[in-house]
């Protein structure tokens, strides 16, 4: 069979139609492809984040029970000095002049 040139230009160009769909899906497959690595990284970062939020939480929480500790110390010290200060009266002061001493 001897083709004529009309059947080879048709195949030539049914061939070169497609290599052109061809390298419109691989580009849209490397576009999605893409995307999707775009997305995994911005989910990924997304997570740190939120454990480096956690974290920061955890601290303060743990800061902030310090500190309510403290200040109920330091409620409970001074409730208990004005108490012995009740009980033992201040040693009054003279109203004279300090002695000298030589």
């Amino acid at each position: 069979m001897h083709r004529t040139m009309w059947q080879s230009c048709s195949l030539s160009n049914r061939n070169l139609m497609r290599m052109y769909v061809i390298l419109v899906i691989l580009a849209l497959l490397l576009i999605s492809l893409s995307l999707l690595a775009a997305h995994i990284v911005s989910v990924r970062a997304a997570e740190s984040r939120a454990r480096k939020r956690e974290a920061v939480a955890a601290r303060l929480e743990a800061v902030v029970a310090q500190a309510e500790e403290e200040h109920r110390a330091r409620n409970a010290a001074a409730k208990a000095s004005d108490a012995l200060t009740t009980v033992l009266p201040a040693i009054g002061q003279d109203k004279r002049a300090p002695r000298r001493v030589a």
